[in-house]
């Protein structure tokens, strides 16, 4: 199938830097797409075509909306779309800025996993995040908080995470209880100070709004009307995880982030977020969402230096002597999904652990 579109005026920045977001259609659909004088032509399987006449129709109604969204911005906006045919540049864009109301940054998903992490937090009140660094997992569980709570959809946040790897020794180190976390909860400081006003920031700390609670001392609290984040998830232990699940009350959401590959604790298969993906892959109203190192959104060398130290992990793990296989201590491969009866959230699998 063949079709022709119009140049209509500002429709180059659709397009991208060299072509780059052409050249992403035409490799992720199969289509070919040729810049002419008087038109666009577009050739390729019919479905693919209409998808690509989809994104320049929906690109003109965005533009004449008054949305313009920067190279970047509109590459991964269109990597999503790709990626999902049930999704649509306009219907990404609409989600984007009803997520970003009172935000001082807009809330945009940049990659496929991170679309299906955004949509199982609002679809279930408990979602797992695991995967590498610099894939999102906290900064989009920051802002999805904040943008809750602006909509009066719940009355505060509280950030958790574990104060000193394992064992928690808040005594050792000098100062209040407060200027003992800070440090340990610092890159959530710094979603809250990137998505808001510092001084909205300041003044919902001092008055409690945003409430910081080391992990050891959350035990016996029940967290109502609240949207309670949990990062570095894999240094708890089993304990201190299933004491931490069983925290959540009325009205509450939580979402627990975390790298299985990056535990601290002294006996890594004692991590109680490992033993969470295993426990509760199955049970109703829990979100299991996995990221991988192309949703990296970091410096693109973040991506290649994960990538090696993967490879190394896998060159270690390699039998010796092909004819007699080696014990690896590694459990096997688990399917990691939202809970059976629950809709809308994307099945994934967790790595080996």
């Amino acid at each position: 199938m063949k079709i022709a579109l119009e140049i209509t005026p500002n429709l180059e920045p659709l397009f991208g830097t060299r072509d780059e977001n052409l050249k992403l259609m035409e490799d992720s659909l199969g289509v070919r797409i040729d810049l002419r004088s008087d038109a666009v032509h577009v050739r390729g399987a019919e479905d693919a075509v209409h998808r690509v006449e989809r994104i320049f129709a929906d690109f003109e109604s965005l533009r004449r909306g008054g949305v313009h969204p920067h190279n970047g911005e509109l590459h991964s906006m269109l990597k999503v779309v790709l990626a999902d045919p049930k999704i649509t540049l306009k219907s990404l864009a609409d989600s984007s800025r009803q997520r970003s109301t009172g935000i001082k940054r807009g809330v945009q998903a940049r990659s496929a996993n991170q679309q299906r992490y955004l949509d199982a937090i609002e679809q279930h009140d408990m979602v797992f995040g695991v995967g590498p660094a610099g894939t999102g997992k906290t900064y989009l569980a920051v802002a999805m908080a904040v943008a809750a709570m602006n909509a009066k959809k719940t009355s505060r946040i509280i950030l958790v995470r574990p104060a000193v790897e394992a064992g928690e020794r808040l005594g050792f180190l000098p100062g209040s209880l407060q200027e003992k976390v800070d440090p340990y909860l610092r890159p959530l400081y710094d979603a809250l100070y990137d998505l808001c006003e510092p001084e909205r920031v300041d003044k919902m700390l001092e008055k409690n709004v945003i409430e910081v609670a080391p992990l050891a001392f959350m035990r016996g609290r029940t967290l109502n009307d609240a949207f309670i984040i949990m990062d570095e998830a894999q240094n708890t232990t089993s304990e201190q995880m299933k004491m931490f699940l069983t925290r959540l009350g009325n009205n509450s959401k939580a979402v627990i982030t975390g790298d299985i590959t990056q535990i601290d604790l002294p006996n890594p298969k004692k991590s109680g977020l490992v033993e969470a993906i295993n426990l509760l892959e199955d049970v109703e109203g829990i979100a299991f969402c996995h990221f991988e190192d192309v949703d990296i959104v970091r410096h693109t060398l973040v991506q290649r230096i994960i990538r090696a130290y993967e490879q190394k992990n896998l060159q270690q793990e390699l039998p010796l002597d092909l004819g007699e296989p080696i014990e690896t201590g590694h459990a096997p491969t688990t399917s990691v999904h939202a809970g059976s009866n629950a809709s809308g959230s994307a099945r994934r699998h967790a790595k080996p652990q």
